[in-house]
């Protein structure tokens, strides 16, 4: 019992990497596709990969196909609304901004998620989770202002659409695990690849519908680049099957502290893809990462 109560920890590492490869991914697209077509591809590309998954896990499990309760939905709508917000608004902030300092802004959400995971869930945080937490963060926001980037968190448009995004994200995370945490009557593998279908289904619906109406070139820009949307999808959906997976074994407010570790792999991917050099600063927020998180798993 014990070695499964801390697979969230594992589960939330996978998920970090996974997602760092998919927002290198989607920052790509942007420029052909636009903010909402690049958006749109985690979730249209993701969906199959998610039906995938979550027939692979009902043979391996021997689980019934779930019924979800009335209250289910409620929390699927939060979570999926609110991270097709949050993306787009991501990659907004990414188009003006270093990777690693959008990074920076997004991981703000730690902090937002204890709060909302207090207000809606009820999630216990101690006075010593609270404490990694806030260093974590700390060390995120220190491992942002570099040369050269001060000029980025004194700009108030992308500040605002970093912090925005970053409480939508919260507000997804609480809302995801919601509904993970209501599934009735199947394992918490299962509730949690159930609620990915549910939930890019839901976030497909509405982008594609959107997308028809609002600019249906956009649309054909999409097939038309679809291997590369390909891959961003199957490791939105890789990613999200992970995070899904942690938030049905602990707070949502531990899962996104221990995600901060995903600004050591933006800054790898920023060195190689981007050629973004690394300061001393940096390597200082670095270490109170580390610390945080080593605090929060001891925690």
């Amino acid at each position: 019992m014990f070695a499964i109560a801390t697979l969230w920890i594992p589960f939330t590492i996978t998920a970090a990497l996974g997602q760092v490869a998919r927002n290198a991914m989607q920052r790509q697209l942007t420029g052909p596709l636009g903010i909402w077509g690049a958006t749109n591809i985690r979730f249209l590309f993701g969906f199959p990969f998610s039906i995938v998954f979550f027939a692979v896990v009902l043979a391996v499990s021997g689980d019934h196909l779930p019924v979800p309760t009335v209250s289910f939905w409620p929390w699927l709508l939060l979570g999926a609304l609110n991270q097709i917000v949050g993306t787009g608004m991501m990659l907004l902030a990414m188009n003006d901004r270093s990777f690693v300092v959008t990074t920076a802004y997004l991981k703000t959400e730690a902090i937002q998620t204890a709060i909302f995971g207090f207000v809606f869930l009820g999630d216990h945080l101690t006075l010593l989770k609270v404490i990694a937490i806030l260093i974590a963060t700390a060390g995120v926001v220190v491992a942002a202002l570099r040369p050269g980037a001060a000029k980025g968190f004194a700009d108030l448009k992308p500040t605002l659409l970093g912090l925005a995004a970053a409480a939508s994200f919260a507000l997804s995370a609480v809302g995801f695990r919601g509904a993970v945490i209501v599934v009735p009557g199947v394992s918490f593998v299962t509730a949690a690849s159930y609620t990915l279908v549910l939930g890019l289904f839901v976030q497909t619906l509405v982008l594609t519908v959107y997308l028809l109406v609002r600019a249906p070139d956009v649309l054909k820009k999409i097939l038309g680049l679809w291997r590369p949307s390909m891959l961003a999808g199957f490791m939105g959906a890789f990613a999200s099957q992970f995070w899904f997976l942690a938030f049905a074994l602990t707070a949502a407010a531990n899962v996104r502290t221990l995600a901060l570790v995903e600004v050591l792999f933006a800054q790898g991917v920023a060195y190689y893809s981007f050629k973004q050099q690394p300061s001393a600063r940096e390597l200082s927020g670095i270490v109170l990462i580390v610390i945080g998180v080593a605090l929060l798993v001891a925690a």
